[in-house]
């Protein structure tokens, strides 16, 4: 594949594996992360928080609590009218995102969203929501006064499961709609779909639930906010997915000009789609400094973490795929059905992996309904790779069970019916279009780093150990477009010591992914200059005027492309100054390893030097604004190896291999570090992971003793690589490298766990219905047939 820009034909920076400059800060303890921050006279808040899953709020009764030492106040919901509500404005915008609508309605219709006040009026709809807040001197007394404030509740039903939710008779969370279901939109071509399933040979149909989890980040939510009277400035320090859309909607709550918001997020500890929308705390922290006129800082507790951030997966996919004689793929089926929580935080899921339902597969029609139900239940958002490792675990689940029932070879299967190359740009059955990718290319090389045929052997030595070794192999393809705008500023400055630098002002906001580095490397590649030269500013409103902060794989191809077009324009001034100053026409001024020089001789200024001599009313700088709304498509193949015993059903993995196609790496260092990190994560959800609720709404996996996470230990070396096919969509042709990790990590596990217990001649009808996590009694249940077997036993 050409390069999409000549310059990516000569690199000097861009594609080297650059160690990450942001590490010594941060493993040094000089991360600047929001607890970290604190002003002298700081007050505490601690929020108290519903105990029951749906309750109509009853009488409070604060007067013991508001007269105990060190206590401010304490608010509810009525302090708070006036306010607004958050704006999570949670329908995808681009134009290349699939549409929802309401049952019944048409794209473009209102869509009910259930309202986010800071603290509640009326009724709780989920234990753990914010109730009411105590603001005290210290957090000690704060904890105290809350357990002094006395609040009745009159308890009603309530229902947590997404299948009973959706049900015309379920507890109705929300009396402005008829019933629990917030979104109903089909996709496709049901006259075709019924077509081809008529005439089909074989069709293979299979029922998933995919279930929640949470995204604990290493830092728990936090926020400290400051009120400065004089300049009626509120700055909000909290960690978020992007300064700019939380001042946004910060604003937003307290019905304010944006302008009297400041909002800061240096170092965030982990993210994962937690963070990208606005919690009720940090509202509430704003409006109390600006009425008690004192700093106030929130710093939730784990366990609160656990029953109060926003939550992921959850999806319930019924899919049912034709196929010819020949294992082509004729046509889909699908339903998707999204728990939302108690009220509509983010449909990014829904959208998202509804686009990708054909996954990598040239499936000529498909019909697909997509529906999204409330619940008594913490709200859901965008989570690592946000709705595509759902669909994707369905359709490869459903793609090895297809080969298994129907006596075929899964890789070929898989093989037979890729997308190929020369079909890019690929527009599937519900209307997404793929820019680009080598599927069958990734997946021969998934097998040979695999070691697929040594497979055979290293299962016969499981098999005398008592063993039994199986292999799971997943292909993904998913969609990354995000918000579509995106400012670079570049600037000449100087350090403290008197360095000179180029700043690089942008809107994204990491949380671990190394932005520091990549996009530096972006920098100095184009402005000819070392990278250490170059330093990355972001997190600070004040500074940062447009971006769209860090989710949905778009950071490097958003930011690097607007890097490059403000360094383009960099160089454009700067040869207009350097014409002035070395006395010169513009069109005789060249540029290169950071030096503008007049052609053909030795005279010339580095960036710096010009800087310095330009005028002070006209500086060496650049701003520059991009929109980018096509989407690209990461894609790549995992390969796994599990050892199970089936007498204790102890699972082990023994070997882990992923290709991905990020189109250009940036720094292949960094993403290796990013796909380890999303592999980990996929498997945590597949092995150990899940939000569990019992029939009363309360949460039976609030704490880490009771929700299972992914260790070092559990996983041995993965073997990495990449399978760079750069996106025809951006200058850089990168694509995404975050989430590909995530995206078939489930499948994958689940994929070779079916085949470590699958033998032939052995019906074991408990392996088309193992549920994610795979615990070691899932595990042991679905080997009984084996053991019964291999005890002479009938099952």
């Amino acid at each position: 594949n050409a390069s999409p820009n000549p310059i990516l034909k000569n690199l000097r920076v861009i594609g080297q594996h650059v160690r990450r400059k942001e590490d010594v800060r941060l493993l040094t303890g000089h991360g600047r992360f929001t607890d970290d921050f604190s002003e002298a006279n700081q007050v505490f808040a601690v929020i108290i928080r519903s105990p029951h899953a749906h309750a109509v709020l009853g009488s409070i009764n604060a007067a013991r609590a508001q007269a105990m030492p060190g206590v401010l106040g304490v608010f509810f919901g009525e302090d708070m009218k006036g306010l607004g509500e958050i704006a999570h404005d949670p329908l995808p915008k681009t134009k290349f995102d699939l549409k929802l609508h309401a049952p019944g309605g048409s794209v473009g219709d209102p869509v009910f969203l259930g309202a986010h006040a800071l603290l509640p009026t009326d009724k709780v709809r989920f234990v753990g929501e914010a109730v009411a807040m105590v603001v005290a001197e210290t957090k000690a007394q704060a904890n105290d006064a809350a357990e002094a404030v006395d609040i009745t509740y009159a308890p009603l039903p309530a229902v947590t499961a997404t299948a009973e939710a959706s049900q015309p008779d379920a507890p109705r969370l929300w009396d402005e709609i008829p019933d629990n279901v917030a979104i109903e939109t089909f996709f496709g071509d049901p006259t075709a779909t019924d077509a081809a399933f008529a005439k089909a040979d074989h069709k293979v149909g299979m029922s998933f639930n995919i279930g929640r989890v949470t995204g604990v980040p290493m830092e728990p939510r936090s926020a400290l906010a400051v009120h400065d009277a004089a300049s009626n400035q509120t700055t909000l320090y909290a960690g978020s997915g992007g300064v700019v859309r939380q001042k946004r909607e910060i604003a937003t709550v307290l019905c304010d000009d944006p302008e009297t918001i400041r909002v800061v997020a240096y170092d965030v500890g982990g993210n994962f789609g937690t963070r990208n929308r606005v919690y009720v705390e940090f509202g509430l922290a704003a409006w109390a400094a600006r009425r008690l006129e004192r700093p106030v800082k929130f710093t939730a507790m784990r366990s609160e973490s656990f029953i109060s951030d926003y939550q992921g997966r959850d999806l319930l996919v019924n899919m049912s795929l034709a196929l010819d004689s020949h294992g082509n793929f004729l046509g889909l089926r699908a339903s998707n059905l999204s728990n939302l929580g108690a009220r509509c935080v983010s449909l990014s899921p829904l959208s998202k992996g509804s686009g990708i339902i054909t996954g990598s597969y040239n499936i000529p029609t498909a019909h697909l309904r997509s529906r999204a139900v409330f619940s008594n239940t913490p709200p859901t958002n965008a989570y690592r790779s946000s709705g595509r490792p759902e669909v994707i675990f369905a359709i490869e689940r459903l793609i090895d069970t297809a080969a298994a029932e129907l006596g075929m070879d899964p890789v070929a299967l898989r093989r037979r019916n890729f997308v190929t190359p020369d079909q890019m740009p690929y527009t599937n059955a519900v209307g997404m279009t793929y820019d680009s990718g080598e599927y069958e290319a990734a997946l021969d090389k998934a097998m040979a780093l695999a070691d697929w045929d040594g497979f055979t052997a290293r299962r016969a030595t499981a098999m005398a150990n008592g063993k039994r070794l199986g292999r799971g192999l997943a292909h993904y393809v998913e969609s990354s477009i995000g918000s579509p705008i995106e400012q670079a500023q570049i600037h000449v400055r100087q350090d403290l010591s008197g360095l000179d630098e180029i700043h690089v002002v942008i809107g994204t906001q990491p949380s671990g992914q190394g932005h520091e580095t990549s996009f530096a490397q972006v920098a100095a590649e184009w402005l000819g200059i070392p990278i250490e030269q170059v330093r990355i500013v972001l997190g600070d409103t004040n500074i940062v005027e447009v971006g769209g902060g860090s989710h949905s794989g778009r950071s490097m191809r958003m930011a690097g492309t607007v890097i490059v077009k403000a360094a383009d324009a960099f160089i454009a001034k700067g040869k207009r100054l350097a014409a002035d100053i070395l006395e010169a026409a513009v069109s005789d001024i060249d540029f290169g390893d950071g030096r503008f020089f007049v052609t053909g001789t030795d005279r010339g200024l580095t960036i710096f030097e010009l800087a310095a001599k330009a005028p002070d009313n006209d500086p060496l700088s650049a701003v520059e604004s991009n929109e980018m709304h096509t989407p690209v498509f990461p894609n790549g193949c995992h390969v796994c190896e599990v050892e199970v015993d089936p007498e204790t059903g102890h699972l082990n993995i023994q070997r882990y291999t992923a290709i991905d196609d990020v189109g250009r790496a940036i720094n292949p260092l960094i993403v290796d570090g990013q796909t380890h990190g999303g592999i980990v994560q996929g498997v945590g959800q597949a092995m150990w992971e899940q939000c569990v609720f019992d029939e009363h709404g309360q949460p039976l996996s609030g704490s880490f003793m009771d929700y299972g996470m992914p260790r070092a230990l559990h996983f041995p070396s993965f073997k990495t690589a990449l399978h760079e096919v750069p996106s025809p969509t951006n200058p850089l042709g990168v694509k995404a490298g975050g989430e590909g990790g995530t995206t078939p990590a489930l499948a994958v596990i689940v994929n070779a766990v079916v085949d470590a217990l699958r033998e032939p001649g052995i019906d074991n009808p408990a392996l088309r219905d193992l549920t994610m996590p795979l615990t070691p009694e899932k595990i042991w249940r679905a080997a009984q047939p084996l053991t019964n077997s291999k005890n002479g036993k009938t099952p």
